[in-house]
């Protein structure tokens, strides 16, 4: 292999998101320009996802939620671009660019942390009228159209058309639907206010899940408060029930229910990154037993791949594309997808990368869990917090007010910890801002209408 970066060791790394974020910044922080870095990934941003609840409810402006790679990793090269063939016999991997274009690149040590995507079901109408909630863009539709549709609602004379733009949905009871339905049905609440010609009982929250519970994280006696908290104010959860249909816009579900609905929000789990589980594109050994660890890569507990013969000693993973062994839950255990995991991870990975750089053992990965928490709209919220062997489970206004201060904690740079922080504050003042513009999805529209001398195509 040729090495371009001067004899330094070149530590490329698939996924600017958590891990691959992290991973980065550790790596400086040790090594400093003793290492060459590199990070692919299709944005130039990691988003941090815990607070995407919060934009969808316009609690937290879309650009506060993202970490610039380039700023927070000088001296590190970010490429921009798509992960189309990894050749790790060749030590190679090629990336395609946004202009289509392939580039080739060598490594030392390849790091993957290429995170997951929706996991879609062949139901009709889902791919073509639902939209997911993994990234920025997308929580931030969620609010502009369901802010537009109050507005539309609120003037329209037609009443199947009102009570289906008044209509949300969202399919899937983990944290992330979870959050986000609760989220957004406490911004619609507040938003009310300013429109007279509707009420509170014109609007429908739909949320469908077939587990027998939402909050699967939480014990029984949380899921059951947020269960009750959920339908006391209005929202409709619908248990042990399926998606079975989407066509134009009309949701069938699998109690015999039928309704239309403008807005579909699918939020039940998730796959790794469909790349790794082509052969045709990646070399990398997954696991392929059918089950939640299918399609990731299978790391050992110091995180290096595990391959068909043994260790990749120069490729690592972690994050939600790795079945990880949760060595503090016992054996047989895989450590869930969450940030909490992922950026630990990223932590011992990249000292793992010096150790094996410096001729050092390497050590495995640990961490007990420390709990989980969400929030349910503003001053509301639910926690289970980890104290060594005890469990302490927190409710409302304190469990609110304990996950604002974590995620605040873990988000990267003072910067945007301190402009979510100040929205907050602003918000707090002079109350969340109630203004939808989904005209961003078509920016030129009225352009071409000018263009058109006032004539709509």
């Amino acid at each position: 292999m040729t090495n371009t970066f001067g004899g330094k060791p070149h530590v490329l790394i698939l996924g600017g998101g958590s891990v691959g974020l992290t991973t980065a910044s550790e790596l400086r922080k040790t090594l400093g320009a003793e290492v060459a870095i590199t990070v692919v990934d299709p944005r130039p941003y990691m988003t941090y996802a815990p607070f995407l609840p919060e934009v969808g409810a316009g609690s937290i402006d879309p650009r506060n939620v993202l970490a610039p790679l380039r700023k927070i990793l000088p001296g590190a090269k970010v490429v921009t671009g798509s992960v189309s063939a990894i050749r790790s016999a060749e030590n190679t991997v090629v990336v395609e660019l946004e202009d289509e274009e392939k580039l080739e690149i060598t490594y030392d040590y390849l790091v993957v942390g290429l995170g997951a995507v929706p996991r879609l079901l062949p139901i009709p109408g889902l791919a073509e009228n639902a939209i997911g909630f993994k990234q920025v863009e997308e929580a931030t539709a969620v609010r502009d159209r369901i802010l537009a549709n109050l507005g539309e609602a609120a003037t329209t004379k037609d009443p199947a058309l009102r009570k289906r733009l008044l209509t949300f949905t969202f399919i899937g009871g983990g944290f992330a639907g979870g959050e986000a339905v609760s989220e957004a049905e406490d911004m619609v609440r507040d938003a009310l206010r300013y429109y007279p010609d509707l009420h509170s009982s014109d609007i429908r929250f739909v949320l469908v899940d077939g587990a027998p519970f939402i909050f699967p994280e939480l014990t029984e006696d949380q899921r059951a408060y947020v269960l009750n908290q959920l339908r006391e104010r209005g929202i409709e959860v619908k248990l042990e029930t399926f998606l079975n249909s989407a066509e134009n816009g009309v949701i069938k579900t699998s109690d015999g229910d039928e309704f239309e609905s403008d807005l579909l929000v699918w939020n039940a789990g998730v796959k790794p990154a469909p790349v790794l589980s082509d052969s045709e594109v990646s070399d990398l050994p997954v696991v392929t037993e059918r089950g939640p660890l299918m399609g990731k890569l299978e790391a050992l507990p110091d995180l290096r791949v595990n391959g068909a013969d043994g260790p990749l000693d120069d490729v690592f993973t972690g994050g939600d594309c790795a079945a990880v062994p949760d060595l503090a839950s016992g054996e047989g255990k895989f450590c869930p997808p969450n940030a909490q995991h992922a950026v630990r991870q990223a932590k011992r990975l990249a000292d793992n990368i010096a150790r094996s750089i410096q001729g050092r053992p390497l050590v495995d990965y640990y961490h007990r869990n420390l709990g989980v928490m969400a929030t349910l709209g503003m001053y509301k919220g639910v926690c289970r917090l980890q104290l060594g062997e005890k469990e302490v489970d927190v409710r409302g206004l304190p469990a609110w007010a304990m996950a604002r201060a974590y995620h605040v904690y873990a988000m990267p740079t003072f910067g945007r910890k301190a402009s979510v922080v100040a929205g907050w504050a602003t918000n707090l003042i002079s109350r969340r801002d109630i203004i939808g513009i989904p005209q961003t999805e078509t920016p030129r529209a009225a352009f071409e209408y000018a263009a058109n001398t006032g004539k709509k195509k």
